[in-house]
């Protein structure tokens, strides 16, 4: 056999197809007769097979034909999941389990074309690779048992460790949409510029309500009193934090599919200010060192304390640039930046560069520990920060690359409406797929020209539809694609 797909196949090739798998006998019945070609081939069901006008006789070799066309349908899907439609809507029922519940239920429920028999849980939940355990060394065994999930998903290909290199980049778990939609992105920058505005604002406020120190000393805290104050302290975790930064700005200017990234960057980071400008706002803390000299403003006008919240704005909230901020100690600004960018840097790069996730990560705890040595946060203030910034990440990108958890649940909808918005299109992960910046604008513009002129646009949103060369690149945030893919060739 050829490497055609089954879908367009001859009458000839299905014929050789029959011979192939020990059915030349009926080859006459299906090519001659009933001009049966690859497209009507994945159509077929039990009950054509028994049924007039092709009435099948055997038991045994009805039975054996299903089952060697479930697979083939099978291995067609997972090379182009569109065929799906060709499929016929008892085929759920008609397939093994451990291929149905695997590969095209998954598929069903997050496209919803039908609602077939759903097991316990259909696939395993996936996880941002940031915050996945460490490989071991029998994969599937292991996270069957971690994730409780069913004995089938021993028998098949394991998400993790080193068999996720030969799982093919055009899995159904990879989102079939991928466009950049620039109007949410515009959106969510308005968003996140309004959040950092308000926090400054509420900085201001706190500022002038911060205890006075002379009545009011630190407050005991197990870290703070047992490390001496370090006076570069801080400045060094902004360094590190500027770092951070810049790594993941390199890896947004080449990463295809930016435009997605920088979004998500933004509703999260804005999402946990504005929950930093509530906890600042109900409760005012101790100056935590005596170093600092923390005294009120004195800002009576409206006018005056938004030019000061504007001079904050402007100076990133960061000491080297001259900002002294007083007052906002629940929780650490910094560290829900230093963690932000770690893990977004973790979780959009290949994970075939250990070196880098592991400097990000050395990155982020030496950003908090410059911190709390430099006195200018509670040991709580850093906890608290990165336990929301982290958990935010985490449950944003879960609900976003599992679409069947939002279906199924309408309080998402509910309590995250904003995450609604954003994530309404995706079905699945952002593959991490690198190109020259200049391409995603010479991509719009074609689009755009061919669609003034009336031709087919020919959307390379999907990654079965990237080139090898761009895939050879191509790595799943869930570790679900390596980047070193290996050539398979098919020996029929």
């Amino acid at each position: 056999m050829d490497d055609a797909e089954p879908h367009t196949w001859t009458t000839d090739q299905v014929s050789e197809w029959l011979t192939e798998h020990g059915f030349s006998m009926y080859c006459n019945l299906f090519c001659s007769i009933h001009h049966i070609d690859g497209h009507t081939l994945l159509q077929l069901t039990e009950d054509d097979l028994k049924q007039p006008p092709v009435s099948m006789q055997k038991l045994g070799d009805i039975k054996r034909i299903i089952n060697e066309l479930n697979k083939l349908r099978t291995e067609a899907f997972l090379r182009n999941p569109s065929l799906v439609p060709l499929f016929p809507e008892s085929l759920n029922q008609k397939l093994p389990t451990s291929i149905s519940t695997n590969g095209l239920t998954r598929y069903f429920s997050a496209t919803n074309q039908f609602q077939p028999f759903q097991p316990v849980r259909t696939k395993p939940l996936v996880l941002p690779q940031s915050l996945t355990p460490p490989q071991c060394s029998t994969p599937s065994q292991s996270i069957s048992h971690q994730l409780d999930l069913p004995s089938f998903v021993d028998q098949q290909p394991s998400i993790y460790g080193d068999a996720a290199e030969d799982i093919d980049s055009d899995s159904p778990t990879i989102s079939t949409f991928l466009e950049p939609e620039f109007f949410k992105l515009i959106i969510s920058s308005v968003y996140l510029t309004v959040s950092l505005m308000l926090t400054t604002f509420v900085m201001v406020i706190v500022h002038d309500r911060v205890p006075d120190m002379a009545k009011y000393p630190p407050l005991p805290d197990i870290v703070l009193d047992n490390v001496p104050h370090i006076p570069w302290a801080f400045e060094a975790c902004e360094a590190l934090m500027v770092t951070l930064g810049g790594l993941l700005l390199v890896v947004l200017v080449f990463h295809k599919h930016r435009f997605i990234i920088m979004r998500r960057l933004f509703a999260l980071t804005g999402t946990v200010f504005l929950l930093r400008c509530v906890t600042m706002l109900i409760t005012s803390l101790s100056v935590p060192g005596s170093h600092l000299q923390c005294h009120p403003r004195g800002l009576k006008s409206f006018k005056a304390r938004v030019e000061t919240a504007l001079s904050i704005y402007t100076g990133l909230g960061m000491s080297i640039k001259g900002v002294q901020t007083c007052g906002d100690y629940m929780f650490s600004g910094h560290t829900v930046v230093t963690t932000m960018f770690n893990f977004f840097l973790n979780e959009y790069t290949p994970r075939s560069i250990p070196m880098l996730h592991t400097l990000g990560w050395v990155f982020n705890f030496f950003a908090i520990f410059f911190i709390l040595a430099g006195h200018e946060h509670y040991s709580i203030d850093v906890f608290i920060a990165f336990y929301i910034t982290s958990r935010l990440f985490l449950y944003y990108h879960s609900l976003a690359n599992n679409r069947v958890l939002i279906q199924r649940d309408a309080r998402t909808r509910i309590w995250f409406p904003l995450f609604t918005f954003f994530e309404f299109s995706m079905d699945g992960v952002v593959p991490n797929e690198y190109e020259l910046p200049w391409m995603t604008f010479f991509r719009f513009v074609v689009r755009q020209v061919r669609r003034w002129f009336g031709l087919q646009v020919n959307e390379e949103s999907s990654p079965a539809k990237t080139s090898p060369i761009k895939r050879s690149l191509s790595i799943s945030s869930f570790g679900i694609v390596s980047d070193r893919r290996k050539t398979k060739e098919k020996q029929m």
